[in-house]
């Protein structure tokens, strides 16, 4: 049973991960969940309030930077709240219409179509806002990765 209950943790921590490159898996809730699964089939002693209180607050981190990232990156570029919308529609469509360099490119040109669509800007200013938004992808990537890692060596710290 124990390394029953060590391949699922592995499972989830690998999708967490891989959640960080195809958003569509909820690479936080994999994470986090891994340590409910690891308390319902092993034991919850080793998790005392401060882990869960720690845990729970960098849970919340995972999700305030994927947001904070992204207005960050298309902000700085000179994009709107349209194109901020359009790259995170592009985010979540991108890597099924173009596999592999849609993660990159659907933000891209989601932010472009938006900021164009919805405020008549300029095709050259629009390419600086798309390319502000894969900064932001790239800087919210970045950061949730560490943030994780914290995570799980912490989780491993506790149990181990």
């Amino acid at each position: 049973m124990e390394i029953l209950t060590w391949v699922i943790l592995v499972t989830l921590w690998i999708g967490a991960f891989v959640g960080l490159i195809y958003p569509i898996l909820p690479s936080a809730v994999f994470l986090y969940g891994s340590y409910f699964v690891y308390g319902f089939l092993v034991s919850f002693e080793s998790f005392s309030t401060f882990f869960w209180i720690i845990q729970t607050s960098f849970f919340v981190l995972l999700f305030v930077v994927d947001y904070v990232a992204n207005a960050l990156g298309v902000k700085k570029y000179g994009g709107t709240k349209a194109s901020m919308w359009g790259s995170t529609i592009g985010l979540l469509v991108g890597p099924f219409i173009i596999p592999f360099a849609g993660i990159i490119l659907g933000p891209f040109i989601g932010a472009i179509i938006a900021e164009i669509v919805v405020h008549k800007t300029p095709f050259n200013q629009a390419l600086r806002i798309g390319f502000g938004s894969v900064v932001g992808l790239i800087g919210s990537v970045l950061v949730k990765g560490l943030i994780m890692l914290g995570m799980l060596v912490y989780f491993l710290i506790q149990v181990l």
